[in-house]
């Protein structure tokens, strides 16, 4: 197992983590400065040349060169990245991005595809203050939906919950839900291979798409819009760019898979005395209901105090106080036996695998009961300063995972506060700690270090992953170093050198 070593990095005065391996013969920690010429080409022609050049491609209206326009652009949910950008342009058709991408490429200019702006990991924003981001909003079509086939095909712009109603219209659903769906677009959501609460029952992004369309550096379009479900004609290239952040071409459209919408769901939270009762539990509801289990959640009761405490929530949804709780959905088809969940749960408390349960009457409760869950990332902010993993261990790993991960950080701050949530489902817990109350929060933040490297190392030790759908981005590619097979990142160059010589898509993330 490699070992982590942790390095602070400040940039224009704001301080964000990042690990680097350091040089073995000091073992010392020191700053890794980045300059703006340390990614991409640099830029042959003065920001006035690019930026006509850009407006005769699109219209000056769809071209924002302005810094005060450009804040929607560039504050990014975690406001962790500061850099401003060259312009923000804003392409209305595919041939359109094809043609900025051939003027960027011909010109050393980078290029920073962005959808919804939504991502943790800072792939959608400037890191060096000279790029240009392409905005895929005004790319936001649906151009064909066949619920025979099971398909949908979209453009890159569609908001995510644009893209359910309109599978809805259809009386289909397309079952990718993250908290972000509101803002979210279908490029972002497919560059970054998003998860989400049904991953369990559905997958992630990247087995939900069947198809892209995309634009590659040289402006050259690949086109890989497809709805069969069987295909072996040579590499599946699609792959190639589903979660690829936008470094190896830019997704212009997609071909999603849809399902018959279920006529109802069943939903519990249930209460639990730990995570090793959440797995056993999970393994049985897996066992009795099969395909039809959508999520099962897992929230400690840290998270419910932080929400009642300032009123997120107007009322407890759950049956009693109670360490750990799981939030379970199951998933009724037409004509399917109702109780299924119920009787399972009975099932349960008969083994002592709960100690109580309330299960959704309404769809307020249900709507009650998944608030709960989804304000577990913004309540941590009413509490100061946090630090945040994004990890996932094999699903049998996750009690061993969170009992060393507490252990470990608290010797390391006396008095953090644990606050470890997610996907039981699917291994992927957001490992998370809040501030000591009545810390510093800067102080807090800047000892972040020790905690990154403690938590990491555990990962890796269970045989998980240090980014399970978050990305990497700019925070996490000198971290992706130290974790990822050698070999594995000499393919990852071989490709990004083979697809994108001149380094003009997305410089400086994911690989360095």
């Amino acid at each position: 197992m490699p070992t982590i070593k942790p390095l602070v990095i400040v940039i224009s005065s704001f301080l964000f983590v990042s690990l680097v391996p350091q040089p073995a013969q000091t073992g010392k920690v020191s700053l890794f400065p980045i300059s703006a010429c340390d990614y991409g080409a640099p830029m042959s022609l003065p920001p006035s040349q690019i930026i006509a050049a850009l407006a005769a491609i699109v219209g000056p209206a769809h071209l924002i060169s302005q810094p005060q326009q450009m804040g929607p652009y560039l504050n990014e949910p975690r406001k962790r990245f500061h850099q401003p950008a060259l312009a923000v342009v804003l392409p209305g058709a595919v041939a359109e991005v094809q043609a900025i991408a051939r003027y960027a490429n011909a010109n050393g200019v980078a290029l920073i595809p962005q959808g919804g702006n939504t991502g943790l990991v800072g792939a959608q924003v400037p890191l060096s203050g000279h790029e240009v981001i392409i905005s895929l909003a005004r790319l936001n079509g649906v151009r064909n939906i066949d619920v025979a086939a099971g398909t949908m095909t979209v453009e890159a712009g569609l908001i995510l919950e644009e893209a359910h109603k309109a599978a809805e219209a259809e009386g289909a659903m397309f079952p990718l839900w993250i908290a972000s769906q509101g803002s979210a677009r279908i490029g972002g959501v497919l560059s970054s291979n998003a998860g989400g609460v049904n991953v369990l029952a559905y997958g992630n992004a990247r087995e939900l798409c069947m198809g892209v369309e995309a634009v590659l550096a040289d402006g050259r379009l690949y086109n890989g819009l497809t709805s069969l479900k069987k295909d072996n004609t040579g590499y599946d290239l699609k792959d190639l760019l589903v979660g690829a952040e936008g470094t190896l071409g830019i997704i212009t459209a997609a071909t999603l898979k849809i399902f018959v919408q279920p006529e109802d769901y069943e939903t519990a939270l249930v209460s639990l005395t730990s995570p090793d009762a959440a797995l056993t539990l999970f393994q049985a509801m897996r066992e009795r209901t099969g395909a039809r289990l959508n999520a099962f959640e897992l929230i400690p009761w840290i998270g419910l105090d932080i929400q009642l405490r300032h009123k997120m929530l107007d009322a407890d949804p759950t049956a009693d106080t109670s360490p750990w709780y799981g939030l379970i959905e199951v998933s009724r088809m037409k004509g399917g036996p109702t109780g299924t969940l119920q009787a399972a749960l009975e099932t349960a408390f008969e083994q002592e695998w709960i100690t109580n349960a309330v299960l959704a009457e309404s769809l307020a409760d249900r709507t009650h009961m998944w608030a709960f869950r989804e304000q577990m990332s913004e309540c941590q902010s009413r509490e100061g300063a946090s630090i945040k993993h994004d990890v996932s261990v094999p699903i049998a790993n996750v009690p061993a995972l969170i009992a060393e991960g507490i252990k470990a950080v608290e010797h390391l701050v006396p008095g953090i506060r644990a606050v470890p949530f997610g996907h039981m489902g699917d291994g992927n817990i957001h490992f998370n700690f809040s501030q000591p109350v009545g810390a510093d929060p800067k102080t807090f933040r800047a000892g972040a270090d020790p905690i990154h490297t403690a938590i990491y190392e555990i990962v890796l030790k269970l045989g998980g992953s240090v980014s399970a759908e978050h990305g990497i981005g700019q925070l996490k590619t000198e971290l992706l170093k130290q974790v990822k097979d050698p070999v594995a990142l000499e393919m990852m160059h071989a490709i990004k050198q083979a697809l994108d010589p001149n380094n003009i898509l997305n410089p400086g993330k994911m690989l360095t």
